[in-house]
């Protein structure tokens, strides 16, 4: 689930990736750079949206453009994915959970579709219809508790993606009770939509970062990789700012699912907001953060979830079936792994404090 109260609002992240990439930043698009011949004018924007802050940064002389476009579409994707909006297209299918068919668009059948691929996959890992438990739980919003074991034992009944039933053009759920969350996977789907925007204006370089998924166009504009930063999910001084390594990319979306994204403690107990659709309860893996590199950044936000919630060995296994996935693991016991094909691409940060695993 995301709304416009959602706290941890990653603004870190989105610090963390400007300083790697040694770029500076503005609001509303203004330019910020001076066009020259090597390289042409450059807009950025940062914003609210899907409970996060979304930046973007886009080079070219229709840059402008490209981020309006891209920014109303976010605008339009959160109402119809959220199923806290009324007129939305998830609102509409838990409304009518158990009762009737109703007709989607297709961009919230696109996103389905991807989830039921991803729950099949990971034996139910990564569960769409998790909502009622989400909803129980409030991580991120101002009314985060604690729910009771009875509690989280009748909304489990209410949690199976097999329910979830995709005909041509609508989508039924079929229990009274059950609801569809896409926060999981919807930024992701508006990386990849940002960036179809920035091509159809004849963007060659930019990136988008919605919440710590970043999504790159091309390369920098002197042909140069983009740099993505890892974050430490167990800075040794609370709200520090600090990275494990760095992944080169290029074309490429770049995804992170951590604990220490959205959480409250209590007692001295983190409950993160990664809920395992068979306990009910935060994910308890060997892991505190995975990121994945892949082509689409809606794919990587499905699977990292995944990933996270089944640990590193049955992570990976599952990564490899799926295919063509790159990823960085942060276990518990603060080792770092990373998959074979990043051997070129990460740079691990020798003074994080982790140990880097090599296969």
């Amino acid at each position: 689930m995301f709304n416009k109260r959602q706290g941890k609002n990653k603004l870190e992240i989105v610090l963390i990736v400007f300083l790697i990439m040694g770029l500076l930043t503005a609001c509303n698009g203004k330019p910020v750079e001076q066009k020259t011949e090597e390289q042409p004018e450059v807009y950025t924007s940062a914003v609210m949206a899907m409970g996060t802050v979304i930046t973007q940064r886009v080079y070219g002389d229709k840059g402008q453009e490209a981020i309006d476009e891209a920014s109303a579409r976010i605008a339009e994707l959160e109402d119809l994915l959220t199923f806290n909006e009324p007129e939305g297209d998830i609102n509409k299918l838990n409304e009518n959970a158990g009762k009737q068919k109703v007709e989607l668009q297709p961009e919230t059948l696109l996103l389905l579709e991807m989830a039921q691929k991803v729950s099949k996959l990971s034996g139910g890992a990564f569960d769409v219809t998790i909502g009622p438990v989400v909803k129980a739980w409030g991580i991120g919003t101002d009314n985060a508790r604690i729910p009771s074991d009875e509690e989280l034992q009748e909304l489990l009944k209410l949690v199976n993606y097999k329910d979830l039933v995709l005909e041509g053009n609508t989508a039924y759920l079929n229990k009274e009770g059950q609801m569809v969350d896409l926060g999981g996977i919807a930024k992701g789907y508006a990386g990849d939509v940002a960036r179809d925007i920035y091509k159809k204006y004849g963007i060659k370089s930019a990136f988008i970062n919605l919440g710590g998924n970043v999504v790159t166009l091309g390369t920098k504009p002197d042909g140069s990789l983009w740099s993505v930063g890892v974050r430490d999910p167990r800075p040794t001084v609370e709200g520090e700012e600090l990275i494990i390594g760095a992944i080169t990319v290029a074309d490429k979306a770049v995804v992170t699912a951590g604990d220490d994204q959205r959480y409250f403690e209590v007692g001295g107990v983190r409950y993160h907001h990664i809920l395992d659709p068979h306990t009910g309860y935060p994910a308890q893996s060997d892991l505190m953060s995975v990121t994945l590199v892949m082509d689409s950044s809606l794919e990587a936000d499905a699977l990292d979830t995944a990933a996270f919630i089944l640990g590193l060995e049955k992570g990976k296994a599952m990564l490899e079936e799926y295919g063509g996935v790159e990823a960085v693991f942060i276990t518990r016991d603060k080792k770092v792994y990373i998959t074979d094909g990043l051997k070129d691409s990460f740079v691990f940060n020798e003074d994080s404090g982790y140990v880097f695993v090599q296969n």
